[in-house]
């Protein structure tokens, strides 16, 4: 079975090299391993794909040896365990304010003696043929993660938990929206005393934490904190970056700037 990048540096207390894909660019797969990314956070949530387009982006993976963590649009338990089946390394779950809803998910995508997943055995991840079952499903709990994400007030206050939940791997605030909710919060709880609970319960429990960072100077603060997730750019602000540049060439040869 193939061995995931993003447990092995979280094994070793390092940094997860992340980025994002929302669209079908199968190239963009390749270039994110050649420069040096460990995982594509591949999202399902908010963007369109077909099943088969999701397949080949997960062979993609594999042929160019980075991680997938697919954040899918459903939590049916069948369809969770597939996408792992069809070679994705890890899931992350939105919305995980309970640690009832954690468990359930842990036993959805975790083979006993830790959850319920059904055993197939003929999928990309035992490279289509099942071969010894038992070192396969040993093989399966070890090198695929759960990441279940922290984005309601409700989640910070079950936080620690949540954390404690075998079979979760790590914990992923989303600051968008946990931010737009603690707006109509009253109880006084910040987004930043959010991830000092976040990364207190995951230091108390050994588990893995992060979230975006958009600049250096966020992703310094939020590793100093302990976070080893940390997505860091993406196919969307890659492309909206390129026309801004693009954009401007134009305008400044316009104007007679460029000769």
């Amino acid at each position: 079975m193939r061995k995931s990048k993003t447990l092995a540096r979280i094994r070793q207390n390092q940094m997860v090299r992340m980025c994002a894909l929302g669209h079908f660019m199968p190239f963009f797969i390749k270039h994110a391993a050649h420069f040096g990314f460990d995982c594509i956070w591949l999202d399902l949530e908010h963007r369109n794909f077909s099943d088969r387009e999701v397949q080949t982006l997960l062979a993609h993976s594999h042929l160019h040896d980075i991680d997938i963590m697919v954040r899918p649009a459903t939590i049916e338990k069948t369809r969770l365990y597939r996408y792992l089946e069809d070679g994705a390394t890890g899931l992350m779950i939105p919305h995980v304010s309970t640690p009832e809803k954690a468990q359930m998910l842990a036993d959805a995508v975790k083979f006993p003696p830790l959850g319920d997943r059904g055993l197939d055995g003929a999928g990309l991840d035992a490279d289509y043929y099942l071969g010894d079952g038992d070192s396969f499903v040993q093989e399966a709990n070890e090198e695929t993660f759960l990441v279940v994400q922290i984005e309601t007030p409700l989640a910070v206050q079950n936080v620690d938990a949540i954390a404690a939940i075998p079979g979760v791997d790590g914990l992923f605030v989303g600051p968008g929206d946990l931010g737009l909710r603690l707006k109509h919060e009253t109880g006084g709880m910040t987004l930043e005393s959010a991830f000092e609970r976040v990364a207190e319960s995951c230091r108390r429990h050994k588990k893995a934490w992060g979230t975006p960072v958009g600049t250096p100077e966020i992703m310094k603060k939020r590793q100093q904190q302990g976070g080893q997730l940390l997505n860091h750019g993406g196919d969307f602000g890659a492309v909206m970056n390129m026309l801004k540049e693009s954009a401007a060439v134009f305008e400044q040869n316009e104007r007679g700037s460029v000769k």
